[in-house]
């Protein structure tokens, strides 16, 4: 059946648009999850995505395919609509156009996640339904090998759900527990934006300073003049990232925030500092080397004194990964529809004041406790980093390190982390006075898609 759409016939009165075709073909072949009808189908009507099936069996394993919701435009030519993920509330725009000759077929076709249109808000509902759907929609996701890891939500300061989910160690046959220990990735950037801001409370530092002021022997000279230390923390510096093949080349003897100094210092700048958005892993890097200047202490000797020690965070670390700690989760990843795999052989030597330490929910909870309860920073240096300050492209605001973002109708802050084999978020909810907490060892979207499916559902108030 679907082979025959490789060959449209010319449009007649009241047809079906023959882009509409296409797209509609496409996402037959898409949503039955086997790979032979895929491949045949791209073959005949878009060839140049064949060398990426994989990918896209990769893509569909993950999203469980895509229900048509809605169309928003369809000629011969072109056709656009409204998808939604049927594993997921993640809603997508498709766009597609066709060759004007026979036998049509695609010339472009893009898929990209957008926020949910507010026509299609989700029902909110009492608590205890809210967990239950939770809790079965987790169970679910570890039943299709889509989730493994842990999860937490806090009322007012009491938690309300944890509960663990799939193995921490698959060949050792060791489950998840609630005290699990998982790597973070991107979430130790709230550690370091909080550490950034007490020496800011404490008059150590102004945001308006260049780094440059606290790193005066950097090899960039233009870069170290020009970039603040509120520009890093809100990634508008233009200092860009540090992942890449250099990174691939160096990744274990990269021991040291220097040592990623040393390799990279002598980049140029992206963009004019303040002028667009542009996550920057190395911006915080650079703003753990400010933290070791301005203290003369090791940044993990810092974040352990002044953050994880006051909050009550005590399985909370970033020691190097030739030392072994008791009761954290192997981290599993994958490529397209292939087995899971141990992370290990992407790991940096050690987590950075950017990202890659590990912690658990609870810990998570009690750092999210201390920052509301002002334990780290008094109230108005509080506000100060969750205060959107930057637009992102995905609709969400920035802050000083941390995410702001509406879950319909509920305002939360937070970070979340995802790397191949990990996989969190956390998001405070002040007005709510909700505390959701998810980690997974698994690829992203593991732990984030539960995380926005509770946010989505718990009651207001």
């Amino acid at each position: 059946m679907l082979a025959a759409i490789s060959l449209l016939p010319a449009q007649a009165p009241n047809a079906v648009p023959t882009a509409e075709q296409q797209a509609k073909a496409w996402l037959a072949a898409f949503n039955s999850g086997d790979r032979a009808t895929l491949l045949e189908y791209l073959q005949k009507n878009h060839p140049s995505s064949v060398e990426h099936i994989d990918g896209e069996m990769g893509f569909r394993q993950m999203t469980g395919g895509f229900e048509l919701i809605k169309v928003e435009e369809s000629t011969p030519a072109r056709f656009t609509a409204l998808l939604k993920e049927k594993d997921s509330d993640q809603f997508a725009r498709m766009e597609l156009e066709v060759e004007p000759e026979p036998p049509h077929r695609i010339s472009k076709m893009d898929l990209r996640a957008i926020p949910r249109p507010p026509e299609y808000p989700i029902p909110r509902v009492s608590e205890s339904d809210a967990l239950a759907l939770f809790r079965k929609r987790l169970e679910a996701e570890n039943a299709g090998d889509r989730f493994s890891g842990t999860a937490l939500v806090a009322k007012s300061g009491k938690i309300v759900f944890e509960e663990a989910f799939g193995m921490a160690d698959r060949e050792k046959k060791i489950p998840n527990q609630v005290n699990t220990q998982f790597r973070i990735g991107s979430m130790n950037k709230m550690f370091t934006a909080v550490s950034i801001v007490q020496l800011v409370q404490a008059g150590k530092l102004q945001l308006s300073d260049p780094f440059g002021k606290y790193l005066p022997d950097y090899a960039n000279k233009d870069m170290a003049s020009k970039v603040t230390i509120e520009h890093l923390l809100t990634h508008t510096g233009g200092t860009g990232d540090f992942f890449g093949p250099e990174f691939d080349a160096h990744r274990l003897e990269l021991k040291t925030l220097q040592d990623y100094v040393k390799l990279y210092e002598k980049r140029p700048l992206k963009f004019a500092p303040g002028t667009q958005f542009d996550y920057s892993n190395y911006g915080f890097l650079l703003l753990g080397v400010v933290i070791e200047k301005v203290t003369g202490e090791s940044y993990y000797d810092y974040v352990r004194e002044h953050i994880f020690k006051p909050a009550g965070m005590t399985m909370t670390d970033s020691l190097p990964e030739n030392e072994a700690v008791p009761g954290r989760s192997v981290g599993y990843t994958k490529e397209g529809p292939g087995p899971w795999a141990p992370n290990t052989d992407t790991l940096p030597w050690r987590g950075t004041s950017a990202g890659g330490g590990y912690c658990t929910v609870e810990d998570l909870f009690r750092f999210a406790t201390a920052l509301e309860n002002h334990r780290l920073l008094d109230a108005a240096h509080t506000e100060m980093l969750t205060k959107g300050r930057t637009d992102r492209p995905n609709g969400k605001e920035y802050g000083y390190g941390f995410a702001i973002r509406d879950e319909g109708g509920m305002s939360c802050f937070g970070h979340g982390g995802g790397a191949p084999g990990m996989n969190g978020e956390l998001k405070i909810c002040p007005e709510s006075g909700y505390v959701i907490a998810v980690l997974a060892n698994l690829d992203p979207p593991a732990a984030s898609r539960g995380a926005e499916f509770i946010a989505a559902r718990l009651p207001l108030k």
